[in-house]
């Protein structure tokens, strides 16, 4: 990472952004993004079969490139909103079944036969305890399975805590509840020139990084990324304030995520998946085409210390 050059962070309330520019930038995206493939018709993402299973779906990708769908992506639709467990690059002309967790828990049943993209992604918060359920699946079952249970009393404690009222639990009405909040994170943070990734910290405390490897990639995530933080941001117990960190902090994180412990198997799809489980920050990384097209790491939950002891309860 030593191409990558930390910027000033912009503060809004008690959320810190850090942009990350490279200097090392790769000439072109030869891959397309989830909304890119379905709009154009070349994605389909079902699932897969017809009495379905929470944990997998199937994506058929008709297309001549492959597919990038991000870490904690929200499909929504069938028989119920999903989230991507790691970063996948779904191969060209191929159909494939990705590992995937529940965020709406009250229902089972078509409200469509494909899914279709959000506008949000999995807050950080319940990303970062999910790669590590993740990483502990990879290492004891070598898949890629998360705690589904605890997944969903993450959204029910988060969705009281934050006033929102769902009959199906779903993760999505949070969003929509807090959506004008929301929003005004969304025209306080830009994007900057050369911009591929953030180190983000909340109430004074680094939480994650999010790096890609092209400009145009993060841009086009952005959006997403930024309202999942922003939704931590709100969380009434995130409400004690404190400075933002320094930038040599914020740079002690890059280096803490670089010399982190990891392990490496391949992935489902395109290229491997690397996956960050120290003590310090759990997460993965999408390496393909001699590159790392996608990192996420985030500040280890002291949850997930303790977690794994009492097993994984799935569904």
């Amino acid at each position: 990472m030593n191409h990558l050059q930390v910027e000033n962070p912009t503060v809004f309330e008690n959320l810190a952004v850090f942009p990350l520019i490279s200097e090392d930038i790769h000439s072109e995206r030869d891959y397309l993004m989830l909304e890119e493939a379905i709009e154009s018709g070349q994605l389909a993402i079902e699932e897969i079969s017809e009495g379905g299973s929470v944990s997998q779906l199937k994506v058929t990708n008709s297309g001549d490139l492959p597919v990038l769908i991000l870490d904690g992506e929200e499909l929504v639709g069938a028989k119920q909103n999903r989230v991507l467990n790691l970063t996948v690059l779904v191969p060209a002309r191929s159909t494939t079944v990705i590992g995937v967790s529940c965020v709406e828990a009250g229902r089972w049943r078509f409200r469509s036969r494909h899914f279709r993209p959000s506008a949000r992604v999995q807050y950080p918060s319940a990303r970062a305890a999910k790669s590590a359920q993740v990483s502990r699946s990879l290492r004891m079952r070598r898949s890629a399975m998360s705690d589904q249970a605890a997944i969903w009393d993450d959204i029910a404690e988060k969705a009281k805590r934050l006033a929102s009222f769902s009959l199906t639990g779903a993760m999505a009405a949070i969003y929509e509840t807090h959506s004008h909040r929301l929003e005004t994170y969304m025209k306080v943070f830009s994007v900057v020139e050369g911009q591929v990734g953030l180190i983000f910290a909340i109430g004074g405390k680094i939480r994650g990084l999010e790096l890609f490897d092209h400009p145009d990639t993060f841009q086009r995530s952005w959006p997403k990324l930024l309202r999942g933080y922003a939704l931590d941001a709100i969380d009434p117990l995130e409400q004690i304030r404190g400075e933002a960190p320094s930038l040599e902090a914020a740079r002690q994180f890059l280096s803490t995520v670089e010399t982190a412990e990891r392990f490496e198997r391949k992935a489902v799809g395109v290229g491997a998946d690397v996956r960050f489980d120290s003590s310090e920050v759990v997460g993965g990384a999408l390496k393909a085409f001699g590159r790392t097209v996608h990192l996420y790491a985030f500040a280890r939950p002291e949850e997930a210390n303790q977690a794994g002891e009492l097993g994984f309860r799935t569904f």
